[in-house]
């Protein structure tokens, strides 16, 4: 071992999930820790609460028997002790740590130019499956000038700052970058929140063109990262469906899936979003694509909009329902499911027959398996039939990274309900 070089050795058989992809080591898998005394006494072995390593330091993943397994960075600040960022050996990558992190993201950039067009925005680093851990950048093209929104959103990429910045403008050439990192789970990581302008300022507001549709994004205060990128593809697909229909757009956000109804043809399109800041985006961007005649924004509560269709006996082509994920923790999947579940349930009730039902969930927790068995018994509750057409997930710039469950968390049904 160099004397340079942290290695943190897992506790026996905690090798399996990472040896098959996983990127993350919990504090809980880690029996010791090898490193350089800080007194020049030499190497020490010694437990993660007891060793002298500072959190941001680069370590090596080793096996209980000592095999190297990847490189990441260690946070005790967080239950997600290391995320490991690479298979390579440590030094290697510290010889030049720019060189590295620049083809990484050249990597990434070069995937989406496979699906996407340099007029098109997306996604552009999907951190862990693009081997960047806790780390997003959206790629905005407003009217030809690119906008990057990046989100370091834990110390493994915190401490890569500099090098992921420059490796960006490098490779994107963008007129201004707006960060986001105003999420609490930077809390975890020992991160203070922060967001504005990284550089030159550019506009808050931009208008994208995505499908043909102009959908208004609020960089600075959209949620997240200002727009939905993941169900691009979804939302053409889906409008296939709606030509000459009567469509429910709900949890519509900024009205991207009923303005791609209405570019299809749909006759008549109704966006319902909770958020009157959501509701007014919506009746801009109807303004911005001419759809005045054919979309309404309505501003309520989904579950009541639902239970009041139903009661007035009011009927629907096409559902869409879109929620924001009902659970962010394993524990609380039995209370999610029965919110997925009565709104399915109703939506079902409101379709007329041979409608057409496109439910999804971005919760990674709501594994595919309890998606579709909430589907069935929605269907089953509600005395209907129900044909899968379609099971569809995130658009390519979301990429899945085999062995990590969570880079696999939107699930899109096409449902036909009889």
């Amino acid at each position: 071992m160099k004397t340079d070089v942290v290695r943190v050795l897992l506790k026996p058989k905690e090798d399996r999930e990472i040896n098959q992809g996983f990127p993350w080591v919990f504090d809980n898998e880690i029996g010791s820790v090898k490193f350089n005394a800080k007194d020049g006494s030499g190497i020490k072995t010694a437990s993660l609460e007891d060793c002298q390593v500072e959190d941001g330091s680069v370590v090596e993943v080793c096996t209980s028997a000592g095999g190297f397994l990847g490189t990441g960075i260690i946070n005790r600040k967080s239950k997600i002790t290391i995320r490991i960022f690479s298979r390579e050996h440590a030094d290697k990558i510290m010889e030049d740590t720019f060189a590295y992190w620049d083809k990484v993201i050249r990597n990434a950039v070069n995937i989406r130019a496979l699906s996407f067009t340099d007029y098109d925005s997306c996604r552009l680093v999907f951190a862990e499956a693009d081997f960047v851990p806790g780390f997003i950048c959206e790629r905005y093209v407003d009217d030809g000038h690119v906008y990057l929104v990046v989100q370091f959103l834990a110390l493994a990429c915190e401490v890569f700052r500099k090098e992921i910045l420059k490796a960006l403008e490098n490779t994107c050439k963008p007129c201004a970058i707006f960060e986001r990192s105003d999420a609490q789970v930077r809390e975890k990581e020992g991160l203070e929140e922060k967001s504005g302008w990284i550089g030159k300022a550019g506009k808050e507001i931009i208008t994208i063109t995505e499908n043909e549709i102009k959908i208004e994004v609020d960089i600075a205060h959209g949620q997240k990262t200002g727009y939905f990128l993941d169900q691009k593809f979804n939302r053409a697909r889906v409008a296939q469906f709606c030509h000459g229909k009567k469509v429910l757009d709900t949890f519509t956000h900024t009205g991207a899936f009923g303005l791609n109804a209405f570019k299809a043809g749909a006759r008549e399109v109704v966006s319902v979003d909770i958020s009157e800041d959501a509701v007014n985006l919506v009746e801009r961007n109807i303004k911005n694509n001419g759809a005045e005649k054919v979309v309404k924004a309505v501003c309520a509560d989904v579950f009541d909009v639902l239970k009041k269709y139903e009661t007035d006996g009011e009927k629907f082509d096409v559902i869409i329902l879109d929620p924001p994920a009902f659970t962010k923790k394993a524990k609380s999947i039995e209370k999610a499911y029965g919110g997925y579940k009565e709104i399915n349930l109703r939506a079902m009730r409101i379709l007329n027959e041979g409608g057409i039902l496109v439910t999804c969930s971005c919760s990674h927790y709501f594994d595919e398996n309890t998606f579709y068995d909430m589907i069935m018994h929605a269907a089953k509750d509600s005395h209907k039939r129900v044909q899968v057409l379609e099971k569809r997930g995130a658009a390519p710039d979301h990429p899945i990274l085999l062995g990590y469950p969570k880079s696999e968390y939107l699930k899109c049904a096409i449902c036909r309900v009889l």
